[in-house]
């Protein structure tokens, strides 16, 4: 037996003006062959997961690429084909296949980027069983469940089982391999656009969505995936969906598909998330810190890294700034002109520079830079090993960074957009966010396993950057209509398939 085991991620904003070329794909680009077996193997990725499964199996593989990109705008289409192409080249002489993919890839030449790969992999190998492994935000598309024999995403929003998810997928497809199992796949998609901040699994619609998936394989479905969608691309459905991997009983699965859908769909108020005025939330983390101890973390999900945020709007800064608050560490604020400059100004020097507000979006109206005069405090490589639990052990890439005190602040900027995924964010560059008394983080979620515990209180803020919760910023050209909430009387008829 020989397996094709591949990794390719990215989750398209397309209203995000931040560039996905081939470099974006790691350090500076994908890695390939070998390279793509050492970056996974041990590691927390569902690719881990598939090598530790074919090894298991004294089974035969090739790693042709792993490629994982930070969210951003639609993946250059020279990108897109190197990855797909390599993947599909390596198909030859194979069994059986496991694709790491996110779900929710545009790419400038095509719109159902997985789908459009499955399809491939699918003519190279008509014969042979698919499985994949997907993010909890897919987009799932008809192409990819007509190419795929298994189907698994993730349970948990921050995503901390990404290795759980690759073994189940992995499971399932020696299943029927070895004929202990007839994987058959049903699929439900409402009508019905969730905000990211209502995907949570921890509580509210969502839990109770999940909840309901694992009550199903309980009861002896072989997977049951609820996937939020990422509603930040204009495609004709980045909506909702839900999953359903039966053992042999298509009708059975669909049922269960109904039922759950059927259940979100009458929750869908629930996935709806509604901000508060910036101002209110800056004033609400300024009251909080007046009895704390520990940092009060202020999210700027408007400006999230991981929803194709350019992380260089600086609404939150500013507000915190004019309402006088102190002791603030900001980032990672994205801006290589001012890194460039903070770098060759050297440590201890005083500068005076714009930062911020300079990558342009047909989203969001543009605002001048701000001009701040601060002292470089470090300069790094901003290079650091994740300390978990997302992506344990694996190298983070911020691009140069730089840190610039301005006294009541001191901002950590990067070359390129950056999830803070630990406390190595900060860590590295020689800044304790222990000490703070505000930390802003570019972040929605991600962030919070690890900077929750450290601070005394959380409030998300939304500024007016491409990953906005006001979906009335944005134009939805090709979105499927009517569409929950961008169409507020929209019906859905649940019918048997």
């Amino acid at each position: 037996m020989k397996l094709l085991i591949a990794r390719m991620n990215h989750e398209t904003n397309t209203f995000s003006p931040v560039a996905t070329p081939l470099e974006a794909f790691g350090r500076s680009g994908p890695n390939w062959g070998e390279d793509a077996l050492r970056e996974n193997k041990g590691m927390q990725t569902a690719m881990a997961a598939f090598i530790d499964a074919a090894e298991r199996e004294h089974a035969q593989y090739v790693t042709p690429v792993s490629a994982s990109a930070n969210p951003s705008g639609p993946v250059a289409a020279a990108a897109y084909d190197a990855i797909c192409n390599a993947i599909v080249e390596a198909a030859h002489g194979c069994n059986a296949v496991l694709l790491d993919l996110h779900g929710a890839m545009v790419a400038e030449n095509s719109a159902d980027g997985e789908g459009d790969l499955l399809a491939s992999v699918r003519a190279a190998l008509p014969d042979a069983p698919i499985g994949v492994a997907l993010d909890l935000h897919g987009n799932v598309t008809q192409k990819m469940i007509d190419n795929a024999d298994v189907i698994v995403s993730f349970k948990t929003y921050p995503h901390v089982d990404m290795y759980e998810t690759g073994a189940h997928a992995a499971r399932l497809l020696f299943d029927l391999i070895h004929q202990r199992a007839r994987p058959v796949i049903a699929w439900r998609q409402p009508p019905l656009l969730t905000h990211t901040l209502r995907s949570a699994t921890a509580e509210g619609a969502m839990k109770r969505a999940v909840d309901a998936a694992r009550a199903a394989e309980a009861d002896g479905m072989l997977a049951v995936s609820v996937l939020s969608g990422f509603s930040l691309a204009d495609i004709a459905a980045p909506c909702i969906s839900v999953v359903v991997v039966g053992d042999g009983d298509h009708a059975a699965a669909d049922r269960v598909a109904q039922r759950i859908a059927q259940q979100i769909w009458n929750d869908r108020e629930d996935f709806f998330y509604r901000s508060a005025p910036l101002a209110d939330s800056v004033a609400q983390a300024a009251a909080l810190a007046k009895a704390a101890d520990k940092p009060v973390l202020l999210l700027d999900h408007g400006d999230n890294c991981m929803s194709g945020g350019t992380c260089d709007t600086m609404d939150l800064l500013a507000e915190v700034l004019k309402q006088g608050l102190e002791g603030v560490v900001s980032g990672p604020l994205c801006d290589p002109e001012a890194v460039a400059l903070l770098h060759k100004a050297g440590v201890g020097a005083t500068v005076t520079l714009p930062v911020g507000n300079k990558l342009a979006s047909e989203a969001v109206k543009p605002q001048a830079p701000l001009t701040l005069t601060g002292v470089v405090r470090g300069l790094t490589d901003g290079e650091y090993t994740i300390s978990g639990p997302t992506y344990t052990g694996q190298r983070a890439f911020m691009g140069r960074a730089a840190v610039l005190d301005i006294g009541t602040a001191t901002l950590v900027l990067t070359e390129r957009t950056h999830e803070p995924w630990d406390l190595g964010v900060f860590e590295s560059v020689g800044i304790d966010p222990r000490r703070a008394r505000f930390l802003l983080l570019k972040s929605r979620m991600y962030c919070r396993p690890v900077f929750v515990p450290i601070a005394a209180a959380l409030v998300e803020c939304d500024s007016r950057g491409v990953t906005s919760s006001d979906y009335g910023l944005f134009d939805f050209e090709r979105v499927k209509r009517p569409v929950y909430p961008l169409d507020a009387d929209t019906t859905w008829e649940n019918i048997p398939s």
